[in-house]
């Protein structure tokens, strides 16, 4: 009886959740191809933060800051991009930040 209370508390909370949320977590748990200038850029998120990219040559961390997603690199610093919401895995949609425009690709 306890599993199923705390079962059904934990699909409410996944419910209330924003729209953008969705996004946000289709993006950080499938990752997403980026592309710039007709590049295709690879990205691959772990759990705990991290991010890689261009087959490990860019590396940093990652964070959720309400609708926008957040990157870190010793390169750039940060940068945070707004994402759309209710977008799910194989989705494509375009996001900007200061430094330009990109295409987005959930996998």
């Amino acid at each position: 009886m306890r599993t199923l209370f705390f079962a059904s508390l934990a699909a409410a909370a996944v419910f209330a959740l924003p729209a953008y949320a969705s996004t946000l977590t289709e993006v950080t748990s499938h990752g997403m191809v980026v592309t710039i200038a007709d590049m295709d850029i690879d990205v691959a998120f772990t759990p705990d933060g991290k991010f890689t990219a261009l087959n490990g040559a860019v590396t940093g961390t990652w964070r959720i800051d309400g609708d926008k997603l957040c990157t870190t690199t010793a390169e750039a610093g940060e940068t945070c991009s707004v994402y759309p919401a209710d977008k799910k895995s194989g989705d494509t949609f375009e996001v900007s930040n200061e430094q330009g425009s990109a295409k987005v690709h959930i996998k």
